[in-house]
């Protein structure tokens, strides 16, 4: 009999597009609430419990409390939210970051999704902490652009709804300029760092698509790394990967520019090394409900149902 899954917050952006992905699988099938009982906490709660998963699409508060429905033991939940990201007890969903980490997904009945930002960060600096060559005190800054469905429906309207008292037409736009944006301690601990890295987000006029940079100014790391260094080291960290692809010196050096969108609708990453022996500049482009949400939660029900990874992907 094939396992039964479960989206609470189905309505919801990555509740949808998790929904699309799995609705013509054979390998298990997905059940729904009643769209009239969406609110009901007994329906929801003995959905919850009768499924052998559920992917929380819910806002971090609604995620908590979902969780404290939950009294079969056997329930597998994946959390989309930032409720859990670094709790206790509950396993980060990135197969790739680590050794040991796709394994660990297996074995848990309590995984967290990775956010769309960290998921590149991580992606670039978490070979580059562990083989020494970013020193875990280094004052690290990011700067990422994403979609503007990467901020959800009320971002979504921002953009879309001319009607919206909110609505903009802004064709770009930095935000979290106070560094009170929740990603940080995310990345901060799947990485390894000793401080939180310096966090520049912003948003453009279009629907998805991501790209995460970290620069680094090579003199001012322990033995002035290469950038052919980093990138071997990177490729080698990678090298097994099909979700992660890092990009040849030579593919990056035949960019003159790189933009968001090329791998919308995928639940691919790629990793470029741009720059020189002096600067480097490390960039992650994915799909920002892609790897960064969406496809991410299916593969992480994936290992967790012990199907095939790339099922839906």
């Amino acid at each position: 009999m094939a396992p039964t899954v479960f989206i609470d917050g189905e309505a919801g952006t990555t509740g949808l597009q998790i929904a699309d992905r799995l609705r013509d699988r054979k390998d298990l099938e997905l059940v729904s609430i009643d769209p009239t009982r969406r609110k009901d906490a007994d329906e929801r709660a003995r959905m919850i419990n009768s499924a052998d998963a559920v992917v929380l699409c819910l806002p971090d508060a609604a995620a908590i409390e979902a969780v404290s429905l939950v009294e079969n033991a056997n329930t597998v939940i994946i959390d989309a939210s930032t409720a859990h990201r670094i709790a206790d007890g509950w396993v980060y969903g990135f197969a790739e970051m680590a050794k040991g980490q796709r394994e660990a997904i297996a074995k848990s009945k309590r995984i967290s999704n990775p956010g769309c930002y960290p998921t590149g960060f991580i992606g670039l600096m978490r070979p580059l902490v562990e083989a020494g060559i970013v020193p875990v005190d280094h004052p690290v800054t990011t700067n990422a652009v994403s979609g503007y469905t990467g901020g959800g429906k009320g971002m979504i309207s921002m953009f879309e709804d001319e009607a919206s008292e909110n609505h903009t037409k802004e064709a770009f736009r930095g935000y979290a300029l106070a560094q009170s944006h929740k990603h940080p301690p995310e990345m901060k601990v799947h990485v390894g760092l000793g401080f939180l890295p310096m966090f520049a987000p912003a948003v453009g006029r279009y629907a998805q698509g991501m790209l995460v940079e970290v620069p680094l100014i090579t003199r001012s790391l322990p033995n002035s790394p290469s950038r052919s260094h980093i990138h071997d080291v990177l490729s080698a960290f990678y090298g097994d990967e099909i979700f992660v692809d890092v990009k040849s010196l030579e593919e990056c050096d035949s960019v003159g520019s790189i933009e968001p969108e090329a791998l919308n609708g995928t639940n691919m990453m790629e990793l470029f090394v741009f720059g020189s022996d002096d600067q480097v500049r490390l960039v992650a482009r994915l799909d920002n409900l892609g790897k960064g949400a969406s496809g991410a939660a299916v593969q992480n029900l994936n290992i967790a149902l012990g199907l095939e990874e790339k099922s839906g992907l």
